[in-house]
């Protein structure tokens, strides 16, 4: 029998129980989101989260983030602010929203392998905020590869130039990185790359450039994975010029050297070539490189102690090796080698003076060449000039040349 005593006591206990269950059902309901409500139309912690979502294209933790396509982007918002710096120092990384406030980028390209912080907020129609943020470290040194190219962006060359990559990394997938360079002409030529051992690539058309043509080189490497675990980094386009046609003909067996513009001779030069100890290669060389006065000293060619001669005046360079077309003040006056006989180590001189100033032979064809013009020497007793030996790749047969890309 239950007395009145224990039937009040249960039916307090039983109020009570409801009480907590109400309250646990009021913690656990409704939307546990921080985003605040900044419409002006409500107080305290919005019902929604903000629609704006901003992806930061570095994820958080990440070791091998781009140093060029990292950034911001938000959908369903516009960015209210971005803030990213070098983790660590604080250093500010400066940026550039988007006109529509849809992304964000740094202006300038990010360093490897350096950790850095982003720090994104948003908003989206109705005033609600959204954040995002990420700690990340741009692929280093050791797992990335860069690639030096000539010719550079904005210059004029010559019918010769080819487009010239040396990486700084062996690279074990030649297809994935050719893949991602394209070469291409306002000529309408057909452009192949041509592999020289695991770190040069050069491109060129089967016969010599258009002149007057445009040329246009594309590289996406950012991220291609060049070797095992080594990924590029460049993303950018490079755009030349070609000028007029040069091309001039070196005949060892005359001593002279014909100048041909645009199928027009302009001149014929005499000159030096190599003596018979120290010949002249044969083949299409392409100046590379022009100086108005250079040191040559023999031993940096292999040579023993044959010259030092601190100041060779309208010097351009032909090969890697040393092979050079350029000026020569210390012949013999009263007996001059030029037009005459090959008395050089290999080189092909031209009369001029000491200092680079007058109106010599060597200074006119200094003026009037480019780089990227071709230089032809026929009827020398040494051999043709390795087509890696320079940029002189006009050596291979095209069959060859083709042989040698892996796109």
């Amino acid at each position: 029998m239950t007395t009145p005593d224990i039937a009040a006591r249960r039916v307090l206990g039983a109020i009570a129980a409801l009480v907590v269950g109400t309250l646990t059902l009021s913690a656990c309901g409704g939307n546990a989101s921080a985003d605040t409500d900044t419409s002006g139309k409500g107080g305290g912690t919005s019902a929604k989260t903000s629609t704006a979502k901003i992806v930061i294209s570095a994820k958080d933790g990440s070791t091998n983030a781009s140093i060029n396509a990292t950034g911001v982007q938000v959908s369903n918002g516009k960015l209210t602010d971005v803030k990213m710096t070098v983790a660590g120092s604080g250093q500010a990384v400066e940026g550039v929203v988007s006109a529509n406030g849809g992304s964000w980028k740094p202006k300038e390209q990010l360093e490897r392998g350096t950790k850095y912080q982003i720090s994104a907020t948003a908003k989206d129609a109705s005033g609600k905020v959204s954040a995002a943020n990420s700690i990340f470290t741009t692929v280093s040194s050791a797992n990335s590869f860069i690639g030096t190219y000539t010719p550079d962006n904005g210059t004029t060359v010559g019918v010769g130039m080819p487009v010239s990559f040396t990486f700084d990394k062996v690279i074990g997938d030649k297809k994935a990185v050719q893949s991602h360079i394209t070469v291409t002409s306002s000529g309408g030529q057909q452009v192949v790359g041509h592999w020289f051992g695991a770190q040069r690539l050069d491109f060129r058309p089967q016969e010599y450039w258009k002149a007057g043509s445009k040329v246009t080189m594309k590289i996406d490497l950012d991220g291609v994975e060049g070797a095992n675990g080594v990924y590029g980094v460049q993303k950018k386009t490079v755009t030349f010029t070609v000028g007029r046609s040069q091309v001039s003909t070196v005949d060892v067996n005359t001593q002279t050297m014909t100048v041909v513009r645009d199928g027009q001779t302009l001149k014929s030069l005499p000159i030096s070539s190599g003596s018979p100890e120290h010949t002249t290669y044969n083949g299409q060389m392409v100046i590379s490189e022009k100086f108005t006065q250079t040191r040559m000293n023999s031993r940096t060619v292999g040579l023993g102690g044959e010259y030092d001669i601190p100041d060779v005046p309208h010097a351009m360079r032909l090969t890697s090796s040393g092979t050079f077309i350029h000026g020569n003040y210390w012949y013999n006056k009263a007996n001059p080698p030029f037009g005459q006989t090959g008395t050089s180590h290999g080189c092909v001189g031209l009369a001029d003076v000491q200092g680079a100033q007058g109106a010599t032979n060597a200074k006119w064809f200094y003026d009037n060449s480019l780089i990227g013009d071709v230089v032809i020497v026929k009827n020398s007793p040494d051999k043709t000039v390795a087509p890696d030996n320079g940029l002189n790749g006009w050596n291979l047969a095209w069959s060859e040349w083709t042989a040698g890309s892996a796109a």
